[in-house]
């Protein structure tokens, strides 16, 4: 056994002795009845779940914070599926774009999620779980009762240790308790915790922070903007033709530029062709020059890149020193909504 496998094993073996002897009871497993669908199962209720250990966790398919739980989740359901565990995603969307179920349908595609879908673009199952987060994991024994919930990234040894605890208690026999193997790529990759001095940022005026121009936003109205000479850390500004909408910025010309003083090795932006079907061509800079082997998995080392899709793009992953950088995104077509930056 390799060094990593065996710190692997005591981290579990940690996780499991630190859990209480028995689960407390946290409530009763609510109706996924509000869901306006379902992909990759029939609908699924509780009495369909009776006798099963069930995952229940809410995401929606641009969040930086779940796209890092995914890998876990992912691999639990593949290796606790036969000893009894059902994992059900609630995909509560964030973005009116992400109600469109053919894009929940190529986000389940693309990130390779094969466990059952509920689709509540209602928001009524997480008013029935009363939830609050992205992601939130709760986790269900074989008589519906909920027994521990995560909010938020990290603690995994711990939430593996929960699936096996609840799986031992239905009966589960010959578990295997060495942790799951978890091999995060591309965004799925944890945050640099110690380097990050940027937060999740909305561009949309009703939550945007730090935007800087010399004459401030006008709000649904097409207008032309200049980058000030300088930006703060955490300030961002744009160029070009734009309508600043509600819950995104649309550019109205080519050769639209939003730049933005991040602090970060990752840099992503949520955004996507304003009509569907279309693409738009961009190409991004780090302090004005080529990312090189500083750019993301959507993006060359000359920054070159294509949106198709609305969904999250990684854009910058830096490899040297984490410090204040100037990054800066150029729209080579016009009709690009850009609707949120993320960093890792």
């Amino acid at each position: 056994m390799t060094m990593a496998a065996q710190l692997s094993m005591n981290s579990a073996a940690k996780a499991l002795g630190d859990l209480p002897r028995r689960l407390p009871v946290e409530g009763e497993l609510p109706s996924f009845g509000g869901a306006v669908g379902w992909l990759n199962s029939k609908p699924l209720t509780a009495s369909s779940l009776h006798g099963k250990v069930v995952l229940a966790y809410f995401w929606t398919y641009t969040c930086i914070n779940w796209r890092r739980t995914l890998p876990y989740v992912r691999a639990w359901s593949a290796k606790y599926k036969d000893a009894g565990l059902v994992v059900i995603g609630v995909h509560t969307p964030e973005f009116s774009f992400e109600k469109n179920v053919a894009n929940i349908r190529w986000a389940i595609k693309d990130m390779k999620i094969e466990y059952p879908v509920a689709i509540d673009s209602n928001y009524a199952v997480w008013n029935a779980f009363n939830n609050q987060y992205w992601p939130a994991l709760y986790f269900v024994d074989a008589k519906g009762r909920i027994r521990h919930h995560q909010f938020g990234e990290g603690d995994y040894a711990q939430s593996e240790a929960v699936l096996q605890q609840l799986l031992k208690e239905a009966g589960a026999t010959a578990l295997d308790l060495s942790p799951a193997s978890v091999e995060p790529s591309g965004a799925e990759v944890a945050a640099d915790w110690n380097n990050l001095r940027s937060q999740e940022n909305y561009v949309g005026y009703e939550r945007t922070e730090g935007f800087a121009a010399p004459d401030g936003a006008t709000r649904n109205k097409p207008r032309v903007y200049t980058v000030p000479t300088q930006l703060g850390l955490n300030q961002w500004s744009l160029a070009g033709d734009w309508t600043i909408g509600k819950e995104a910025v649309t550019s109205n010309q080519v050769h639209g530029r939003i730049a933005y003083c991040f602090h970060a090795r990752d840099l992503n932006l949520i955004m996507g062709p304003s009509s569907h079907g279309s693409s738009v061509r961009f190409r991004v800079s780090v302090d004005g020059q080529q990312p090189g082997n500083a750019h993301g998995v959507d993006a060359d080392e000359q920054g070159n890149g294509v949106a198709t899709e609305q969904r999250m793009y990684q854009l910058i992953r830096q490899h040297g020193p984490i410090v204040d950088r100037k990054f800066g995104i150029e729209f080579l077509d016009s009709e690009i909504e850009a609707f949120d930056f993320t960093f890792g």
